[in-house]
């Protein structure tokens, strides 16, 4: 698409002159290419091994090892290219399914598994097997029957499992006697799969994986899921009618999930099934086999407010009692747990006396002044965690997230420079993933008794731009928001045009103190706006009652983006035109932009809504039950939190604004039916609009055009829209 609307800056493509932001921030995946990730360390702290890619515009991803035991050096150990000859890539329509539920928009080695030593290593490339050792830097392509998804080796190296053709796999590390050891019988081979996590688990519970091996290596815990009770739903592809629409399995809110039942597969053919009560708790929501203890389930209600968790006999299949929740409003999931201790207890986060803290056994270790928000490592001397400030900290530390050492005697931050941190650690060694707001990109330490022994050098580009943010908070509510003006932006330049960049929902916490995460934000702010990102309620990081005091009315997120902005412009430190205020979204920030326009007209003069959720009773189960119950039984309750309903528009107050509504066409999980049944609505109401449909296009963006001519084409609406 081509534009002569001079508001419109187009890429100049010439050598001599720099990429502009738009098509280098396409180019380089938002700038994630080239960047290490993925670390697995040894427990000899002899190696680090992760994934990245040779520089900031190449997509595919080698697996690396740093070796701490040789002078720190950092070698390839599998090269996908010469893996596969310089041959593209071709993916199964499974292994498509698998990225677009983790948002993986690279190539290459996009994941790999090692066995408990971290010497060997799996992967697939094309739906071939390969293997890596680790210490000799050799790969090598082991003859299996494909396409091959998720490889995983056994702890002992000997083994490596898979999945092929809905069938759990298992061949011998040189590639010898590979066998089923589960495969759909005869008339299951459409519905059933095995050791795959079901779309649910994926795109909403954070469990990506279908299969565990045991300590031992001789048996693996696999998940059997049968979607056929799913109704089907269908994504076409208008662009190219000769091409049939694809079948799409979708528990949509009220309708039925997929049976996922468990069992205890062994390498010598044996099978047990694992037994807990499947219809109270149909959620299989973890899984945790470790030398520690028995096998550790975590298995939720269907509503999501109760919850147990089980220990695995796997010899006969049946389950004790653990430990058992409850929450009047529901139970959050959490990275990393549940586990055991060396010692044998029960390792989880939970919410208690109002605040989200480190249970071991039933013993609270943190308090209200930490947010636990992950566990990322368990010895016997300490829990490794990460967590933001809670509601009782001493400073708020905006967008801040640490890593701490928790024992019985404390808590010790091992981070130290504001920003977001992660970790990952074994063998007395630590690699410390840092963001700060004052760099681009993340800084990679690996830190041996808390002293930096090497670092993991990125190849990321920068960017062309560098964010211009205030950290502060808005109105009673104290809501954490960002303030970006222009990059030259002078007092004497008056006010200006007010853009909010939500996501403004669960899960989704855009106001942190890193650089990267505001690059589109500054670039929108050196358009002529000042851009506020706002995480009101329900966003996560704060306290459990700030993420639960949604529930049943997820329209307080937009009450909260208009007391942010009012609240900001109230203390006049900021430029703010509030003549002119216009807001853009995607996913749940497209949600919150299209409710914007309709319902708040008074203060929003325009919205970008990209790939909404419009009618929430088509949104999926797990997702839509845990806010707003079961549409059967709270009908209302989806009503007023919709922006449409059987009848039109829901709420829709005077004056109109005008709205740009972008959805891809290939999108399963918000798919294109909301925005066109949107647009169906605005239309009938006599509301005009303008629909921007993404031919190809799935809930992400990562074609380079698409994504570049995106942002483009939102600066030209939101300045006609405003009269710039």
């Amino acid at each position: 698409m081509t534009s002569e609307n001079p508001g419109i800056p187009r890429p100049d493509e010439s050598p001599a002159q720099p990429l502009s932001f738009p098509r280098q921030h396409a180019r380089t995946q938002r700038f994630t290419l080239g960047a290490p990730r993925a670390f697995t360390v040894a427990p000899d702290g002899a190696r680090v091994a992760f994934l990245r890619s040779s520089d900031g515009t190449d997509r595919a991803q080698r697996l690396w090892v740093l070796d701490l035991a040789d002078g720190n050096a950092e070698r390839v150990a599998a090269d996908p290219g010469l893996l596969l000859g310089g041959a593209a890539e071709r993916l199964s329509a499974a292994e498509r399914a698998r990225r677009e539920r983790s948002r993986e928009g690279g190539a290459g080695i996009v994941a790999y598994a090692t066995d408990a030593a971290v010497e060997l290593a799996a992967f697939a490339l094309s739906g071939r097997l390969f293997t890596a050792e680790l210490r000799a830097g050799t790969a090598r392509e082991l003859p299996v029957p494909g396409p091959v998804i998720d490889p995983r080796p056994s702890p002992d190296g000997r083994h490596v499992a898979y999945v092929a053709r809905g069938a759990l796999r298992v061949t011998s590390a040189d590639g010898a006697d590979d066998r089923a050891l589960a495969a759909p019988e005869a008339g299951e081979e459409e519905t059933v799969t095995y050791g795959i996590a079901e779309f649910i688990a994926a795109e909403e519970m954070a469990r990506s994986r279908g299969f565990w091996w045991s300590p031992e290596s001789d048996r693996l815990l696999v998940a059997r899921v049968d979607d056929a009770p799913v109704q089907r739903w269908w994504i076409a592809d208008p662009a190219n009618p000769d091409r049939e629409p694809t079948a799409v399995a979708y528990p949509a809110a009220g309708t039925l999930n997929a049976d996922v039942r468990l069992f205890v597969l062994g390498l010598d053919g044996s099978r047990v099934e694992v037994l807990w009560d499947r219809v109270r708790f149909p959620y299989l929501a973890r899984v945790h086999w470790s030398a520690d203890g028995a096998p550790l389930l975590l298995v939720q209600s269907r509503d999501q407010g109760s919850q147990l968790y089980l220990a695995v006999n796997p010899d006969d299949g049946a389950t004790r009692m653990v430990h058992a929740e409850e929450d009047a409003e529901w139970l959050e999931l959490f990275a990393g747990v549940p586990c055991w201790s060396p010692s044998g207890k029960l390792v989880r986060i939970v919410d208690e006396g109002g605040a989200r803290v480190l249970a071991w056994g039933e013993r609270p270790l943190t308090g209200p002044q930490l947010q636990v928000r992950a566990v990322l490592d368990v010895t016997e001397e300490d829990i490794l965690v990460a967590a933001s400030a809670g509601e009782e900290a001493a400073d708020p530390e905006i967008g801040e997230v640490h890593v701490y050492r928790v024992n019985e005697l404390g808590v010790e931050r091992v981070s130290r420079e504001p920003g977001v941190h992660s970790a990952v650690r074994a063998g007395g060694v630590t690699v410390l993933v840092s963001a700060t707001l004052d760099r681009p990109g993340a800084r990679v330490q690996v830190l041996r008794e808390g002293k930096q022994v090497a670092t993991v050098a990125s190849h990321a580009q920068r960017p062309g731009l560098t964010p211009r943010v205030t950290l502060t908070e808005g109105g009673t509510r104290r809501i954490p928001c960002a303030v970006l003006l222009p990059t030259d932006y002078k007092e004497a330049d008056g006010p200006l045009p007010v853009l909010l960049d939500p996501y403004g929902g669960p899960h989704g916490q855009r106001v942190q103190r890193a650089h990267n995460i505001f690059l589109t934000s500054q670039w929108f702010a050196d358009q002529g706006f000042a851009v506020i990102v706002a995480d009101g309620r329900g966003t996560p990081g704060r306290s459990p009652a700030w993420e639960k005091s949604v529930k049943n009315d997820m329209t307080l997120t937009l009450d909260d983006q208009v007391d942010a902005l009012h609240s900001l412009a109230a203390t006049g430190q900021y430029p703010l035109d509030l003549d002119r205020v216009a807001i853009r979204g995607w996913s749940y920030g497209g949600y919150l932009a299209g409710m914007a326009a309709l319902r708040r007209p008074d203060v929003f003069h325009a919205a970008v809504v990209g790939a909404p959720v419009t009618d929430l009773r088509l949104y999926d189960t797990h997702y839509e039950e845990r806010y707003l119950g079961d549409p059967a039984k709270n009908p209302e309750v989806y009503r007023k939190n919709s922006l449409i309903w059987d009848d039109g528009l829901v709420e829709a107050a005077e004056p109109h604004r005008p709205m740009l509504i972008v959805h891809g066409l290939a999108d399963d999980n918000v798919v294109v039916a909301h925005g066109l049944r949107l647009s169906s609505a605005l239309l009938a109401a006599g509301r005009p609009h303008e629909v921007l449909p993404l031919s190809g296009v799935t809930h992400m963006t990562p074609q380079e055009q698409v994504a570049e001519n995106l942002l483009l084409l939102q600066v030209d609406f939101l300045k006609r829209s405003l009269g710039l």
